[in-house]
């Protein structure tokens, strides 16, 4: 007689919910970047700032923080499968219809 062999499939899902700052964004010339290059750089790492330099007509230039990247790549990648959209779809309107649940966090 064949044993049947019972088999758990697991899935973990973990949703990040990120508060979002908002602000104006900081605008500068090339000129004036170039006098206080640090202050700019430490306004935008620091503070979560984004920060334009205007190169002249229709052209310029976007600085964030590295971490603020990071974000928005990691948020690209989850965007990137329509599996994954209709996924994060869901965990957003189940969340909304407040029909969210918590878990405690395993220790591994």
């Amino acid at each position: 007689m064949a044993t049947a062999k019972n088999k758990f499939v697991s899935h973990t899902y973990v949703i990040f919910f990120v508060q979002i700052k908002v602000h104006k964004m900081l605008t500068t010339t090339i000129s004036e970047f170039r006098k206080d290059i640090k202050k700019y750089i430490n306004t935008v790492s620091e503070d979560f700032e984004t920060l334009i330099i205007n190169r002249g007509k229709d052209q310029g230039v976007v600085i964030i923080s590295l971490d603020e990247y990071n974000a928005m790549m990691a948020t690209r990648h989850e965007l990137s499968s329509k599996k994954n959209q209709k996924r994060l779809d869901s965990a957003i309107d189940k969340l909304k219809k407040q029909k969210g649940f918590q878990k405690k966090l395993i220790e591994i």
